[in-house]
């Protein structure tokens, strides 16, 4: 399994062309807000401050680089659905959040998150389908799993796996996760492991 030595802050901004050089291998973190997600960046690279963690939905607002053992990026992206946050703001995130996602060539893979505890949420549906069709590749993430009960929990993430055959010949791979008890962590980082070593050479 992967042992992160090192994590760091490299660059925040709202223009993928600035993003820092395309020569490593990228895994980007997205889900709607308030879904866990600066949590679980914190609870992979075992640093609490990391990502900024807010009770405050909407809060990221930018593409936000972190550089780990010096060999590759995590992305920390803003998160989609906010009611709150203007319409102007959730425009202009869709623009700038797409443009990174389909520019970017080092992109190994989109993490999208879900939280465990809802049944499939039609903006989270529309995302990834967005992401099929525009042929990203992207694995689905049920954060805060420690929050419920195991049978409420296999009857949302079946339901989940039931609406995406609707639509998908193969799912996608999927982990679940728990920021407080860090299940989850050892096999996250083993499959992007696993995608470094796969990338050697390549980029």
């Amino acid at each position: 399994m992967m042992i992160i030595h090192s994590s760091e802050f490299l660059i925040s901004n709202t223009d993928p062309k600035l993003c820092p050089p395309d020569n490593k291998p990228e895994y980007a973190f997205i889900g709607r807000s308030n879904v866990g997600k600066s949590s679980l960046i914190n609870m992979l690279t075992e640093q609490k401050k990391l990502a900024k963690v807010s009770g405050q939905p909407g809060k990221t607002q930018t593409i936000n680089h972190f550089l780990i053992n010096k060999e590759w990026y995590l992305v920390d992206l803003p998160g989609y659905g906010y009611a709150k946050t203007s319409k102007k703001l959730r425009e202009s995130f869709t623009g700038f959040i797409r443009e990174y996602i389909v520019t970017r060539k080092n992109l190994i893979a989109i993490f999208v998150l879900l939280d465990s505890r809802l049944p499939p949420q039609r903006i989270d549906m529309d995302f990834m389908e967005s992401l099929g069709n525009a042929g990203i590749p992207f694995v689905m993430v049920f954060t805060k799993i420690d929050k419920m009960s195991s049978s409420g929990l296999n009857k949302n993430i079946l339901e989940y796996k039931r609406k995406m055959l609707d639509s998908w010949s193969d799912l996608p791979h999927s982990f679940l996760s728990s920021a407080t008890s860090s299940f989850g962590r050892d096999e996250i980082l083993t499959y992007i492991d696993d995608l470094n070593k796969q990338m050697i050479g390549k980029l």
